[in-house]
């Protein structure tokens, strides 16, 4: 979630102290359903799975500029509107927010809709951010997203730090998402392989804002998917509905999600969404785009490719017994394993990681750098060093486009 400037996210925390004066009880309702990883064909409005991310979703930053703060309101309308989980703002930073309670939780539990928490981070602090972010689990959050943007960009020991420092207090199994940039080309220094590594988050919910980022419902199913196949985390759309989308393109963006594998998309947000929009989140699909076929491949890379991707490739090389080092650049040294290991695994010996290779490699599980461990230490794999600490050498590598301009979430 986008915001101009780094005190519009700061002052969010005095509106959380009257957005918890605000909340009301309600009335006594069945409890909140859960949901898992999908099936392809599934109407993405219903609940699919056994993690609250298989429910349709909305995204709250304030609680009291959503129905004013009323609980059973907000219970109300996500039942009108075919909504089972809210994603709550609990955390900037490493300041908790005081409308993220556990009060809150219970009462939207009663609801009937399952909860989840999510936090702004920045990367600056990483250790005070988890401590935040593990707050908010205490709180009975059902689910907790990670909001990584720009503030993240080349910062890879400390995406590396927040992690471990995380999965330390929630424990390894407690649902998390990466809430990050859809397009992973547009991000070459953006540390993907961390947050959605080992150790990460389990689920994928790229901001797939199309209005906003200038292309059509199709265009940001098809750029999105072929980048982030790779992570092999179950991608849950995060579409628009502020800055008034329309009623069709929503459900368009929801008869993709479809066709890409059912899973339920969220929307940004709450406070933006107009009453025509809420019905088109409510109403019945058609079912998938007739005639369309989802876009299957995996990106490609080769010599001279530099970024995210190729720490990615590389770790996976190195599982599968390559001696490559872990830089982010395709050089001869990449070339040369991925030739050895495409010859090893019956595929033409090109040095190119195509589809056919992509899915060789990633049934080999990555090796986990410690891209955190003191400077001067190297990351090591059986003795044998694999990665500077701190960051790959590509992390020195510009983005090349913002897809989502910056602008105000009001």
């Amino acid at each position: 979630m986008r915001l101009t400037s780094t005190v519009l996210r700061r002052v969010g925390g005095a509106c959380a102290i009257l957005a918890a004066c605000l909340v009301v009880p309600i009335a006594g309702a069945a409890g909140a359903g859960s949901g898992g990883t999908g099936q392809p064909g599934a109407d993405p409005q219903q609940p699919i799975g056994d993690s609250p991310f298989d429910r349709q979703g909305q995204w709250i930053w304030y609680v009291s500029h959503s129905e004013g703060g009323s609980v059973s309101a907000i219970a109300s309308r996500a039942r009108r509107s075919g909504i089972g989980t809210v994603y709550i703002k609990a955390a900037d930073a490493g300041d908790s927010w005081s409308q993220f309670s556990r009060y809150l939780v219970q009462r939207l539990h009663q609801g009937g809709l399952d909860v989840c928490a999510w936090q702004f981070v920045y990367g600056d602090h990483p250790r005070s951010e988890a401590k935040a972010a593990a707050a908010a689990v205490a709180k009975g959050a059902d689910c907790f997203v990670i909001d990584a943007e720009g503030d993240y960009e080349g910062k890879y020991a400390a995406a590396d730090t927040y992690v471990r420092a995380l999965r330390a207090r929630i424990g390894a199994a407690y649902p998390v998402a990466l809430a990050g940039f859809p397009y992973v080309d547009y991000h070459p220094g953006y540390p993907y392989s961390v947050f959605l590594g080992p150790g990460g988050a389990q689920y994928n919910q790229p901001q797939m804002y199309w209005k906003a980022i200038g292309t059509s419902v199709r265009g940001v199913y098809e750029h999105t998917y072929l980048y982030n196949r790779v992570w092999e985390r179950p991608i849950y759309p995060l579409g628009q509905t502020y800055g008034d989308p329309g009623r069709k393109q929503i459900k368009m963006f929801r008869r993709f999600a479809i066709n890409y594998g059912g899973l339920p998309p969220s929307w940004w947000s709450w406070q933006e969404t107009s009453t025509p929009e809420w019905g088109a989140l409510g109403s019945q699909t058609a079912g998938p785009v007739v005639g369309y076929r989802p876009v299957s491949a995996h990106p490609v890379i080769k010599r001279k490719s530099k970024g995210d991707l190729v720490v990615w490739a590389q770790e996976h090389l190195v599982s599968a017994g390559a001696q490559v080092p872990i830089t982010g650049f395709f050089g001869p040294k990449t070339y040369a394993a991925t030739r050895k290991f495409q010859s090893q695994h019956g595929l033409s010996a090109d040095g190119v990681i195509g589809s056919a290779t992509w899915r060789k490699l990633l049934r080999y599980r990555p090796v986990r750098v410690r891209w955190s461990a003191p400077s001067g230490r190297r990351a090591r794999v059986n003795g044998r060093p694999i990665a500077a600490a701190r960051a790959p050498l590509s992390t020195s590598l510009p983005t090349r486009g913002n897809e989502i301009p910056p602008g105000p979430r009001p």
